[in-house]
């Protein structure tokens, strides 16, 4: 277990994946706060985390705690930031999850602060697959560095990247597993349309995606031959406009975060 407590500012979807990994772990530390203005949030945490306390009013007490995770939208960023400034330990360590917000502009918003990281979750931390690039500030010694490290060596893999590259990865890693899942469940209704159990249908579909992964990874076959391993293609008619959407939003979205 962990022995430094944690506050966290901001109680979204991105800190019940961090909490769900790190209890699946083993490592959640018994002091955990979570402040947030949604009461429908903090009340999901205290009803999957019951060891962990949520504060509705204020940030206050989330911020003073050794590690202080921000997971607020970036528009809230400079308003929250300011706020929680005075709460903030001489030795704390700030983790931001947002993207678009460098830490020369976190730093800046918190008087000057500048022991921060910032790191890019995606979902599967919450099973501990992750694969979470991450940025730590010049400030931060080896040894700072040890607990934020082993909180992320037990999510699966992490990994330090230029801080430029973050938001590639908050594009690709983070909001990818969302470009496949809604695929993956609709390939299971339509197996069990055909007429295997849920279960199997689930089985089925879950085999053949790892399957797929494993010979991309594997295989010493070019992207073509993969994909030529397969006679049929019943969607063949419709991947140009797939593809098209992808190359069309994907880089905006990318744009849009870099500002």
């Amino acid at each position: 277990m962990i022995q430094e407590s944690i506050g966290c500012v901001g109680g979204g979807r991105v800190v019940r994946i961090l909490l769900h990994g790190w209890k699946e772990a083993g490592v959640l530390p018994k002091d955990v706060i979570v402040s947030d203005p949604n009461k429908g949030a903090l009340d999901q945490i205290a009803d999957e985390f019951s060891g962990v306390k949520v504060i509705q009013e204020g940030n206050s007490l989330a911020a003073g705690q050794d590690l202080v995770i921000i997971a607020v939208h970036p528009p809230d960023a400079g308003k929250v930031l300011g706020s929680i400034a005075p709460a903030l330990k001489p030795e704390a360590i700030v983790i931001s999850v947002m993207p678009k917000m460098t830490i020369a502009q976190i730093s800046g918003m918190i008087g000057g602060f500048d022991r921060i990281v910032r790191i890019i979750p995606n979902a599967p931390s919450m099973v501990l697959s992750g694969y979470n690039p991450v940025v730590f500030s010049e400030a931060l010694t080896t040894r700072d560095r040890a607990p934020v490290e082993n909180l992320l060596e037990s999510l699966g893999r992490y990994f330090e990247v230029p801080e430029q590259d973050l938001e590639a990865y908050a594009v690709i890693t983070a909001m990818g597993p969302t470009y496949l899942w809604f695929q993956i469940y609709e390939l299971e209704k339509i197996a069990a349309s055909f007429g295997l159990s849920p279960e199997l249908a689930a089985e089925a579909v879950l085999k053949m995606a790892e399957g797929t992964v494993q010979t991309m990874r594997c295989s010493t076959l070019t992207p073509e031959q993969v994909m030529d391993l397969v006679p049929v293609r019943p969607l063949g008619e419709d991947e140009a406009a797939i593809k098209e959407m992808y190359q069309k939003r994907l880089p905006a979205l990318f744009q849009k975060l870099k500002g």
